[in-house]
């Protein structure tokens, strides 16, 4: 999307660009404008009103044209607050990069300069540094842009030391390259737009503090206008004649409020998140459009029925999820597998609307726990719900966990959330659930924090926090993505004893077959947000029959079977904002026909065996 769409996405950003368009371009043609001298006094025609022949905005005690002065002030506080942000913004930028990228002494000594700085009040500093340098608009830019140096040496400082660590930085050293060429090739780019922003954002300050000295008399000097020496000369009249402050008085805020917002629709418009709409508030609760009739109550424990959910961004429509039907049971537990971006974790969020809206939306479709439908359900009805009834496991732990919290203190909180329980109860039961996840010394460990524990340890604290209410269901996205293979091997089992133990239902989420065939009753597959596959795991394993489930099996290394070839699919995946007609993964299959391009493939064969294909690896019942 192109940067102004984006831009004028928020509304008082646009409001903002064009009020400022409007002053910039009547500033710009004011030399061709047929306006009266502004320094010409006419004592006779003082103080006349606005509207008045010839004067459109009044005179001033002088007899001046208040709209010449107006324009030609308006065009001087602009050049002086834009200089002054340039000036500062480089200045302080160029300290902010140097003092994060070399650390150490260099750091210490320019940022305690920085600081003492920064320790006095700016519009003291700067009326200092006009005392110093003497009244007039060149030294009120001068102190403007000096006491705002240190906004930005700190500012520009904060991001820079993050950078200097990062891998491409280390990349550079190694590659030989001096520290002026890393600064100017590798750390400036990656700066420059928080510099930008910055100084858009600040523009409007550098105008008010100009014109706030003008206004003392230190800025510009008679007959010289700028805004804040106009607000100056008509304070003695605010009373008899106010038009005389109100008109400056206006356009500065005009001017300073338009920039402010510009400013913050620069910053938005510059963050790709906003492409996704991610910058938006996100609702309680996915929103929901479903135009199709609501599909009939089953009687499994968890159904999802028909479940469509899709990305709006902007006029693009991404079908993330494309018609999935799905079903558990008490004790069942069921694989979703298929290679990133088929919508698997996008199906699990949306069981309870957890897809981020916007830009996510329900389209269609049920989900339905024990013949209720979740699908638009009431906030409180889903709050109570998640996490107590149906619990997650999310795939990296360490995102998801509080950094600023201990463990027990995190899972005593999912306790308490969902009953009313003493802190001693939910702490108790915080450790007989560390117990039961095999967390070694579960009394002591209550007390860590998640950078204390290891990936194995952390993630056993997310099964303990998604058991934490005894659920009915748990959805586990990938959560043993992130581990060694031994720790893999224990997290299974400790499911597999669980969910045998506990009667849980599961739908464990994976992209490899080899924890499905370990955990798993039943497999479905996943491809470009639909289900190509389903049926009993060993049936599934032995003898698929979509060629995309064949062909990702083939690619999983087996060992003491002898050498084969390990055969990567052909191709990328489709992407869900245009698929292809037909069989969306015709483009990579080789057994596809002319009949596979065209028209709808229905998901057929006798439950639990099913298959979306024409012409299947294996014929089913």
């Amino acid at each position: 999307m192109p940067f102004i769409q984006l831009l004028f996405r928020n509304r008082l950003a646009a409001m903002g660009a064009v009020v400022l368009t409007v002053i910039l371009l009547l500033v710009l043609l004011t030399p061709l404008l047929p306006l009266p001298d502004p320094d010409v006094t006419a004592t006779a025609d003082r103080f006349q009103t606005p509207f008045s022949p010839g004067h459109l905005l009044g005179t001033d005690h002088l007899g001046r044209d208040q709209l010449s002065r107006l324009l030609h002030g308006t065009r001087l506080s602009l050049a002086v607050g834009i200089a002054a942000a340039a000036i500062a913004g480089f200045v302080g930028s160029a300290i902010g990069i140097i003092a994060g990228y070399f650390g150490g002494r260099v750091d210490n000594m320019i940022m305690r300069g920085v600081d003492m700085l920064m320790a006095f009040p700016y519009i003291l500093l700067a009326l200092a540094i006009v005392a110093a340098l003497g009244p007039g608009l060149m030294n009120a830019l001068i102190a403007v842009a000096a006491v705002n140096v240190p906004f930005f040496a700190r500012n520009i400082r904060g991001i820079t030391v993050g950078l200097a660590e990062r891998e491409f930085i280390d990349a550079a050293r190694l590659a030989g390259m001096g520290h002026t060429r890393i600064i100017l090739s590798e750390l400036l780019p990656n700066v420059l737009p928080v510099i930008i922003i910055a100084m858009s954002t600040t523009v409007g300050w550098m105008i008010l503090e100009t014109a706030g000295l003008s206004f003392l008399g230190l800025g510009s000097q008679p007959p010289q206008a700028d805004l804040g020496s106009m607000l100056g000369e008509a304070r003695s009249a605010l009373i008899s004649h106010p038009f005389t402050s109100v008109v400056p008085g206006v356009m500065i805020f005009l001017i300073v409020m338009s920039i402010n917002l510009l400013g913050d629709g620069v910053r938005d418009a510059l963050d790709p998140r906003l492409r996704s709409g991610a910058l938006s508030r996100p609702r309680a609760t996915t929103l929901v459009q479903r135009n199709d009739p609501v599909p009939a109550a089953t009687e499994d424990l968890l159904a999802i029925q028909d479940l469509q959910t899709q990305f709006h961004a902007g006029n693009r429509v991404y079908k993330a999820v494309g018609g999935v039907s799905l079903s558990v049971s008490p004790g069942e537990c069921l694989g979703l597998i298929g290679e990133s971006g088929s919508g698997k974790s996008v199906t699990a969020l949306s069981v309870m609307g957890l897809v981020a809206s916007p830009p996510g939306v329900i389209t269609g479709g049920a989900v339905r726990f024990r013949g209720d439908d979740l699908i638009g359900a009431p906030y409180e009805t889903l709050r109570r719900k998640r996490g107590d009834r149906v619990a997650y496991i999310f795939q990296d732990p360490l995102a998801t966990l509080h950094p600023l919290y201990t463990v027990g203190d995190q899972l005593i909180e999912a306790i308490q959330s969902h009953h009313a329980v003493s802190r001693s109860a939910a702490r108790d039961k915080a450790i007989r659930l560390f117990k039961a996840v095999r967390i070694p010394n579960a009394e002591s460990r209550v007390g860590n924090y998640p950078h204390e524990m290891s990936g194995g340890m952390r993630q056993r604290v997310g099964i303990a926090m998604a058991l934490a209410n005894d659920p009915d269901v748990i959805i586990a996205d990938e959560p043993t993505t992130a581990l060694d293979v031994t720790v893999q091997a224990q997290i299974l089992a400790l499911l597999d004893d669980l969910r045998r133990d506990r009667g849980l239902a599961i739908i464990f989420i994976t992209h490899d077959f080899g924890v499905v065939g370990q955990l798993c009753d039943r497999v479905a597959v996943m491809y470009a947000g639909r289900i190509v596959e389903q049926g009993p795991t060993q049936s599934v394993l032995e003898t698929p029959a979509h060629p995309y489930t064949k062909r990702l099996i083939a690619c999983v290394p087996e060992l003491g079977r002898g050498r084969r070839e390990l055969a990567a699919i052909p191709g990328l995946p489709p992407s869900v904002e245009a698929l292809p007609p037909g069989c969306a993964f015709a483009p990579r299959c080789t057994k596809a026909q002319d009949d596979c391009r065209s028209g709808q493939i229905a998901l057929t064969g006798s439950y639990p065996r099913a298959v979306r294909c024409l012409h299947p690896e294996e014929a089913i019942g």
